[in-house]
């Protein structure tokens, strides 16, 4: 949901800002043209995060080769996640969060995870 896209881009957007106050330099994430990332909510907030010195830089659209990230998503499916079965949606999603950890961690790259948290103020990830 958009809202909660704009959350995980805000969290983004203040740490563009230190970056940006404490080096000059300015943040830009790619982003493929997902109806999420190009929703009119979302949209309505580039110019702030802009302020912030957060940029969006969207891919063409059926561009999928240019998208760092689905190449990642295949090694950890090919390499980390395949021939296992998961009892649920949480065991499942334990495993792309070991799987990506531990692809950083090989390849000496760092990685933060955003939680989010519902109304009663409990994380979900």
């Amino acid at each position: 949901k958009s809202d909660s896209y704009i959350k995980l881009m805000d969290w983004q957007a203040d740490k563009a800002e230190q970056r940006l106050k404490e080096t000059g330099q300015i943040t830009v994430i790619v982003k493929d043209q997902g109806s999420i990332h190009i929703s009119r909510a979302t949209r309505e907030q580039y110019k702030r995060w802009e302020s912030q010195g957060l940029y969006i830089f969207l891919l063409p659209t059926y561009s999928p080769e240019l998208n760092r990230i689905e190449n990642e998503w295949q090694r950890i499916k090919e390499d980390e996640l395949a021939g296992r079965m998961f009892e649920d949606e949480y065991d499942l999603a334990m495993a792309v969060i070991e799987a990506i950890e531990s692809r950083n961690e090989r390849n000496g790259l760092e990685v933060e995870r955003f939680l989010f948290k519902n109304q009663k103020n409990k994380k979900v990830n």
